[in-house]
């Protein structure tokens, strides 16, 4: 059933759940009935016997004058007829019975043991309910039976049953027909996102997607139309990016190939050897660093999809490694680091990615100091790196850890988008703030 349309399998559950509880009815009604039906026989029966007890007694039986002045006075009260069994199964004021019928009765007297005691006829030709009183006259045990035909009570719960199946068909048809209704208005907004959906995967994305719902629908509608709004977002973001990145690739490519051919003819576009050989070795670091950068990102992409291998290491001592590799590339700079020795639980190399990458943009901005504190608060470990150079502008600030971003000062980079990526997997945080003077990266770490 999976197969059909979702519109179809709506009905076709709401089908066989209506068809299974009329099924439950049918077997249930029937029952019902009849259980009611006899008690209100045997009520019926009581309260004729309550009658004739309540206005009679045993020996008035015995006074012919009333039953010569109402011969009729046990038989059809509240269409109930009595006969009157007395002392050694003497039959007194005979009703219309038959043989068999008063064998039974017989048989129930002899195994009664309660005053009052209800039986059901279990003849072929005779559906009866009746009812056995036991009372005493003359100092001999004395019997009202009362009963009642059982063919009422069947043709009663027969009619009323045929009624019940054909209002049961009724309703189905028509609560069907609502359903199929129904099932066509719940499927169609869903309908409508899925075709919506193919058009996104064939990068079709500007008709936006609006369902005008507020319900769970609605809800999926709108979280498809953010993820419609990144699409566009992260394509112009990665179209810009290749053709910045190009440019970025090209230009250092370029100047290589510019300086090994002039050296290779003896020229030296720096003055001489050892100057024009630094400025290759800087282009191809700057060009290692872009090609890493990418091969690195889409290794993220690989590593997130799988158990990360944690180990317990010193992050403080960590931070010190780092600074002191990369501080000497800026001389010119004051480094204020404050360490609390702190251990955490993580991938030592991503981490070390991490450091490397903040340090490195922070060097890239500041003018005076680079200020680098880690400590532990109440088991909320921070990490605080920040520079007194240039605040980010707000429009580069609401987006810059994102992959491909344009930076500041224009250049395209994944520094950020990595740290941001690596730090999600540690189940850690990063914010930038613009302080009175620089700019403060806080990263807080989950122990």
């Amino acid at each position: 059933m999976k197969n059909y349309p979702l519109a179809l399998q709506i009905w076709i559950v709401f089908a066989i759940i209506t068809l299974v509880l009329g099924f439950i009815l049918s077997f249930i009604f029937p029952m019902t009935l009849r259980d009611f039906f006899t008690n209100e026989i045997y009520s019926t029966i009581d309260s004729a016997q309550d009658i004739i007890l309540n206005e009679y007694t045993m020996e008035d039986f015995w006074n012919e004058n009333i039953t010569n002045e109402n011969p009729n006075v046990l038989e059809d009260i509240r269409s109930v007829n009595h006969v009157l069994i007395y002392g050694n199964n003497q039959i007194i004021l005979d009703s219309p019975i038959s043989t068999d019928f008063l064998d039974q009765i017989k048989e129930s007297i002899s195994k009664q043991e309660d005053n009052r005691a209800y039986y059901k006829s279990d003849l072929e030709d005779e559906n009866l309910l009746y009812v056995i009183t036991k009372g005493k006259s003359l100092g001999h045990d004395t019997y009202l039976v009362s009963y009642m035909d059982d063919s009422y009570r069947q043709d009663l719960v027969s009619t009323l049953f045929t009624k019940l199946l054909s209002v049961m068909g009724i309703v189905f048809l028509l609560a069907w027909i609502p359903a199929l209704l129904l099932s066509r208005y719940l499927s169609k907004p869903l309908v409508d996102l899925e075709s919506r959906v193919k058009n996104l995967s064939k990068n079709n994305w500007d008709e936006s997607i609006n369902l005008g719902r507020k319900d769970e629908i609605g809800k999926l509608g709108n979280s498809v139309e953010k993820l419609r709004k990144q699409l566009i977002r992260q394509d112009k973001a990665e179209r810009n990016f290749l053709q910045n990145i190009s440019h970025e690739l090209k230009t250092p490519v370029m100047v290589i190939r510019s300086y090994s051919q002039a050296i290779k003819d003896g020229i030296f576009p720096k003055g001489d050897l050892n100057h024009s050989i630094e400025i290759v070795d800087n282009e191809a670091e700057r060009l290692e660093k872009k090609i890493k950068n990418l091969l690195y990102f889409s290794k993220l992409d690989y590593i997130s999809n799988r158990e990360t291998i944690k180990e317990n290491f010193s992050l403080d001592n960590l931070i010190n490694e780092v600074v002191g590799r990369l501080s000497w590339n800026r001389t010119d700079l004051e480094w204020n680091v404050d360490l609390n020795p702190i251990n955490i639980t993580g991938d030592k190399e991503q981490w070390q990615i991490v450091l490397e990458n903040l340090i490195d943009n922070q060097m890239r901005y500041a003018e005076n100091i680079i200020y680098i504190n880690l400590k532990d608060n109440d088991n909320n470990i921070t990490l605080d790196i920040g520079n007194d150079g240039p605040h980010i502008e707000t429009v580069i600030m609401e987006n810059l850890f994102t992959q491909y971003n344009k930076g500041n000062k224009g250049e395209h980079g994944l520094g950020l988008a990595i740290v941001d990526r690596i730090l999600k997997l540690h189940d850690s945080t990063i914010i930038a703030v613009n302080e009175d003077e620089g700019v403060r990266f806080r990263i807080n770490i989950e122990i």
